[in-house]
């Protein structure tokens, strides 16, 4: 089974920045599509960012412009880069993998990391 491992949340000004990560030890994304979703307090899970293991991307229109996802193949880890962040992005960030096609339904993928917590301040 593969295990995926995130990291990088925390607490944050409005308007500040992290980076989350998402580490597939022993592995390679050769075959993956990954997704970043979120689920507020309160909230379904919802799609934030996806990458095709051909380098494709795709974000959900709240954070177009905002955020990035990108990967590193050396690393077998993915990262969300998380700009301009504001108090409505506080949320459980998962990361998560599936093979095939980049899908934004959260039932569709495989595999999930534990979650990490983003909270932005106002």
């Amino acid at each position: 089974q593969v295990q995926l491992v995130e990291s990088g949340g925390g607490l944050v000004q409005a308007a500040g920045s992290l980076r989350l990560s998402c580490a597939v030890p022993g592995r390679t994304f050769s075959t993956y599509a990954m997704g970043w979703f979120r689920q507020a307090s309160g909230k379904e899970r919802e799609f934030v960012a996806g990458r095709w293991s051909d380098g494709r991307t795709y974000y959900t229109d709240s954070v177009k412009g905002r955020f990035t996802i990108s990967r590193d193949n050396a690393k077998n880890t993915v990262y969300l880069q998380m700009n301009s962040l504001k108090p409505e992005d506080t949320a459980v960030y998962y990361c998560a993998a599936r093979m095939g096609y980049m899908l934004t339904a959260p039932g569709k993928y495989d595999y999930w990391g534990q979650g990490t917590q983003v909270t932005v301040s106002s």
